[in-house]
């Protein structure tokens, strides 16, 4: 049996968006749609992916698809992630802690936050 890792992911990595084969190309498995605890704020960076970050005050809950990937698989998965996205903790509504795609603070700045929109795919809805 393959050793996985819950994987809470935010934006491209969403299943039918640009950077999902990432995932699947690594034997990764969709398990469930659901939210972070209402900690997190959303940036748009440069209308290619979000970066999320966690905030002491007010965040809001962030739609999130929860992944098992692979462990061999997960530094491939991180290695084609866009600059300034990392691996870290992230704590979801039920209150459960899973590794998760998470921003760099440096990386938000001078960017769009989108977090009223509570996740990527509102954002991108919102645009058409």
């Amino acid at each position: 049996m393959t050793k996985t890792l819950k994987l809470a992911v935010n934006g491209t990595l969403m299943r039918g968006l640009a950077l999902n084969p990432n995932l699947l190309n690594v034997g990764a498995t969709f398990d469930r749609e659901t939210q972070t605890e209402s900690a997190y704020r959303l940036w748009n960076i440069d209308d290619q992916y979000p970066a999320m970050i966690r905030v002491a005050a007010g965040g809001v809950a962030i739609a999130v698809e929860v992944w098992h990937v692979p462990l061999a698989g997960l530094g491939i998965v991180l290695g084609q992630e866009p600059p300034g996205l990392a691996i870290g903790k992230v704590k979801l509504a039920n209150g459960e802690v899973v590794l998760g795609v998470i921003g760099e603070p440096l990386t938000v700045e001078g960017h769009q936050e989108i977090t009223q929109f509570g996740g990527w795919r509102a954002y991108q809805a919102s645009l058409s």
